[in-house]
């Protein structure tokens, strides 16, 4: 097929008379004129970007690759048309961008995967690769334009931050073991504090079990049952209670993403109001049940602990302990919210308020 058939057939030109054959053929040179120049705009507007660029047929057949391409790999020039481009990758990852980049070209779907890429001076170098397609005014794929940056020195950073983060998640729980020992040991010299200490144990393991799970994690660190919502972390302190496997402790609602700013005093305060309702209220008594129903309200997350089926109550208590004050202090001041208590005779209602900027730290915020 010569070239101007091609662009006949490409614009739809081919239906003309042959009284039309003249201007027929003024349309395909003009046509052909434009798309030499928009060939060459491209080229020159990709060999001018700092990242290696490429494109590919329908079918997914590489074409084309600008100067930062064979300037990355060393490759001679057309070496990694067609199917080729796979072997420069490390041989680990070859089947894993590859299957990706069928999937693509099967469904249509955006193309991303990071490979390691064989650098002109022999050695992998971290990529990310992506490509979105380009269609016609009928929704037909006509091409795909992708692009691979590299990414080695910000891999290798976040890899030294995941060692350094795992040093001193393990270093924190050692603090929390330390602590809890000294308090054994003063437990032991003064029985009268034994009451006392086993509560406060129970609060330090509290804060560990939220440590845990909001420190920052790697996809191989992360233990599979945690997530990083609100959900995620009351199932996880509130995990010790048999009512929770029972469904007589249930957790219902809103479930927005937290993180380790937010984790430590929302686990104290569902840590106390437990740990209370297993003593006197809802979950001392066998049938007792507790629902935990959480709601965005604007700026604010909504939280209501409402315990049925327990011991009748009488009324507020006439005095309040350290948990009460410990919890009225996490919620108002370091989540900036509200609380209430109503101590209705079926059971405890708790209202709280919490501003949702308190639960995730703002991207690019000071840790």
């Amino acid at each position: 097929m010569s070239e101007l058939d091609f662009l006949a057939r490409a614009f739809n030109l081919g239906s003309e008379t042959k009284t039309d054959s003249e201007s027929t053929q003024d349309s395909l040179l003009a046509a052909r004129d434009a798309l030499l120049r928009m060939n060459s705009a491209f080229r020159i507007l990709t060999d001018a970007m700092p990242q290696m660029v490429w494109s590919t047929l329908p079918n997914g057949y590489h074409d084309y690759y600008n100067a930062r391409w064979y300037e990355f790999t060393g490759v001679p020039t057309g070496s990694t048309d067609g199917e080729a481009w796979n072997g420069v990758f490390h041989p680990d990852d070859q089947d894993h961008a590859w299957g990706l980049w069928l999937h693509s070209l099967s469904s249509g779907e955006p193309y991303e995967v990071t490979y390691r890429l064989r650098h002109h001076s022999g050695e992998y170098r971290w990529t990310l690769g992506r490509a979105l397609p380009l269609r016609n005014e009928r929704g037909e794929i006509v091409r795909w334009i992708g692009t691979c940056t590299d990414i080695h020195e910000a891999k290798l950073m976040a890899e030294e931050n995941e060692v350094l983060s795992r040093e001193l998640s393990h270093r924190i729980k050692n603090i929390f073991a330390v602590i809890n020992g000294l308090i054994s040991m003063t437990a032991r010299q003064s029985p009268e504090l034994k009451p006392l200490a086993a509560e406060l144990q129970d609060r330090i393991a509290s804060l560990g079990r939220a440590h845990e799970f909001a420190r920052p994690h790697s996809e191989y660190s992360r233990p599979v049952a945690i997530a990083s919502n609100l959900h995620g972390l009351l199932g996880e302190i509130l995990s010790a209670y048999p009512a929770l496997g029972e469904g007589r402790l249930v957790i219902t609602g809103y479930n927005p993403p937290i993180d380790d700013r937010s984790a430590t005093p929302i686990a104290l305060v569902f840590h106390e109001l437990a740990t209370n309702s297993a003593k006197y209220g809802a979950l001392s008594a066998e049938d007792g049940r507790v629902t935990i129903t959480l709601e965005q309200q604007g700026q604010e997350v909504a939280v209501s602990w409402v315990e049925c089926d327990g011991p009748q109550l009488s009324g507020e208590p006439q005095n309040t302990g350290f948990g009460t004050r410990l919890v009225q202090l996490a919620i108002t001041q370091q989540l900036a919210g509200s609380i209430e208590r109503h101590w209705l005779p079926e059971g405890l209602r708790v209202d709280m308020k919490i501003a949702a900027s308190r639960l995730l730290r703002p991207e690019g915020a000071p840790v």
